[in-house]
């Protein structure tokens, strides 16, 4: 049941010095690949970093990343095209892109691994040391690996009437 692993999924920082096996990995980019996005534009490009020294560089430019070193894979998820949708005044592929990213999370998660989405990054530097074109952008970044703790924290959630109605707000 998928509401298993989304009870059980939460941002791992600290990570076992282990490497995530090469099945396991294309199955969580896989989960990514298949996602649905608006027209079904797919407007997405996941780089698979491994290199500690690139990875090293990237954290040292963050505040709060700077676990990226850490964490044996990190998936940068790219934007390669503008995908419009409601009318043509949204353009939905940064949503497009983060049901792909959440897909690939809940997948690490059944394969025992932890993730965490990092937004703390130096797009221009990402772009420079991945080799990335001037007119993709980089959305976010995912970490990939054995989580160090095996339980899952607590997390505090609003309760389901507050955040729910029916039929009318």
């Amino acid at each position: 049941m998928v509401l298993k692993e989304i009870v059980n999924r939460y941002s791992v920082r600290e990570y076992l010095d282990r490497e995530v096996e090469d099945d396991k990995l294309k199955n969580i980019l896989e989960a990514g690949r298949i996602a649905p996005s608006a027209n079904n534009a797919q407007p997405w490009k996941f780089i698979v970093v491994k290199s500690p020294e690139k990875r090293q560089k990237i954290a040292e430019r963050t505040t709060w990343g700077k676990f990226i070193a850490n964490a044996p894979v990190l998936i940068v998820a790219c934007k390669t095209q503008d995908s419009w949708m409601m009318g043509g005044w949204f353009d939905s592929a940064v949503l497009d892109i983060g049901i792909a990213v959440d897909h690939m999370t809940l997948q690490a998660t059944h394969l025992g691994l932890g993730t965490c989405w990092v937004g703390d990054f130096n797009e221009n530097l990402v772009k420079k040391l991945l080799n990335i074109p001037k007119d993709i952008r980089v959305v976010t970044l995912l970490t990939v690996g054995y989580p160090e703790r095996d339980e899952t924290p607590r997390k505090n959630r609003a309760p389901f009437s507050d955040v729910v109605s029916y039929e009318e707000y």
